[in-house]
């Protein structure tokens, strides 16, 4: 377990990491006992200095929901970040120069909640609390070394929860969806990076169903004193694997019915 001192110095490092654009090394080497509830509490110190800076919570991330990524880092459950209102891009605005490190995109369902849920929830409860769904696209971000240079060590679950679950931005597309005119498991994209076709996926990918996304997240957030608010946007897990955004990279994802969401990279 890491003291108060540590979590905050860590946290620090990892604010002024996203401030200047230098990654920092890992945190799993530099605290070895490392537990997944100092990942959290690092993530939490990040958001009470930027919440003290004037950002304000937008919503929620759900990450490493496909089995292939949990078996990659030999894990078995995902992760989750928070999402701040700078963090937000409308559907075909251009992400400026500089603005990460290194960028990738994942395609997502996002929910919007039009009322609280938290604790242990219910498919249904999930549902009945969701205004409603809508292509989305995640920026990830890494302000973590992805490797160790000396070491060649690769990252763990600890270093990325740290790193906010690697979330850096949310494309989200205009298309409102209620909530169960879809089946979620069968909704998916066609992502486009320069007009060629890159990747395609299914929700199914999302713990064979994005809404359970959301009941893990409900569910999660009630173990650190935390809840899913009213009007929050949660980003439910990528289906995809995720693509490399060089300057110049235009996104464009086709969810069909469901939707179409697109940005790019100056």
């Amino acid at each position: 377990m890491l003291t108060p001192e540590q979590i905050e110095t860590a946290a620090a490092a990892l604010l002024a990491a996203e401030e200047t654009r230098e990654q920092i090394g890992l945190l799993s080497i530099q605290h070895p006992g490392m537990t997944l509830d100092d990942a959290y509490a690092i993530q939490s110190a990040q958001m009470r200095q930027k919440l003290a800076a004037g950002r304000r919570v937008i919503g929620w991330k759900i990450g490493l929901t496909s089995k292939v990524m949990q078996d990659a880092l030999g894990i078995d459950t995902p992760d989750s970040g928070v999402l701040y209102d700078d963090m937000l891009f409308r559907s075909g605005e251009v992400v400026p120069e500089g603005r990460f490190i290194q960028p990738r995109v994942e395609a997502e369902i996002a929910f919007v909640m039009k009322d609280a849920i938290g604790g242990n929830v219910t498919r249904d409860e999930v549902l009945a609390a969701t205004d409603h769904v809508a292509p989305s696209l995640e920026i990830l971000d890494t302000r973590i070394l992805r490797k160790d240079p000396g070491t060649g060590r690769a990252r763990v679950i600890v270093d990325t929860v740290s790193d906010n679950a690697a979330n850096a931005g949310i494309v989200l597309g205009t298309q409102r969806n209620a909530p169960r005119a879809f089946d979620l498991r069968w909704t998916g994209a066609i992502l486009r990076a320069g007009g060629e076709v890159v990747a395609t996926g299914l929700g199914a990918a999302v713990l064979d169903d994005p809404v359970m996304g959301i009941v893990w997240l409900a569910r999660r957030m009630h173990q650190y004193g935390q809840r899913i608010e009213a009007g929050q946007v949660i980003l439910s897990g990528s289906f995809i694997a995720p693509i490399e955004c060089r300057p110049g990279t235009r996104i464009d994802a086709d969810f069909g019915p469901f939707g179409q969401v697109s940005t790019e990279f100056a």
